[in-house]
């Protein structure tokens, strides 16, 4: 497999929603059409710190790592949340999630970032596999509270 990760660009938007798509599903979720153009819209803005990674072969996009930088109160410079992974069913096991993670690390090491974390299901077995080899499990719970 000869993968490519690179920044999301305008051509890619029906691939990204199609993925878009088989993620919501997997996890079950009914978004708004006007959601998925909106934050799409905010990806395509250079001026929001919501961006995206898309992992290719070829023109075939295979998975995505959705984005965004924020200021910490824990270290003296910013954090990188990851806050979307997806990988295609078909392309699972492949190393393309292993891939998209590595890259982000990267590419937050260069922006001088300090720390790099995300969320998942405690069920999602295959994924906090992946996980696990990055980083121990910190015991934290997360919250959220509808407005």
């Amino acid at each position: 497999m000869t993968l490519t990760i690179r920044d999301i660009a305008p051509a890619d938007r029906a691939g990204w929603e199609a993925l878009w798509s088989a993620y919501l599903a997997f996890y079950k979720v009914d978004l708004s059409p006007d959601i998925t153009a909106h934050t799409w819209t905010r990806m395509m803005d250079p001026a929001s710190p919501l961006k995206g990674r898309l992992a290719v072969e070829g023109d075939q996009p295979l998975g995505f790592a959705l984005h965004h930088h924020h200021c910490s109160t824990w270290v003296m410079g910013e954090d990188c949340y990851l806050e979307d992974l997806f990988v295609a069913p078909e392309a699972r096991g492949k190393g393309v999630g292993r891939a998209l993670i590595d890259d982000l690390r990267d590419l937050a090491k260069a922006r001088g970032w300090h720390r790099l974390y995300w969320h998942t299901d405690e069920g999602n077995a295959r994924a906090r596999a992946l996980y696990d080899s990055y980083a121990p499990y910190d015991g934290h719970v997360r919250y959220r509270m509808k407005l």
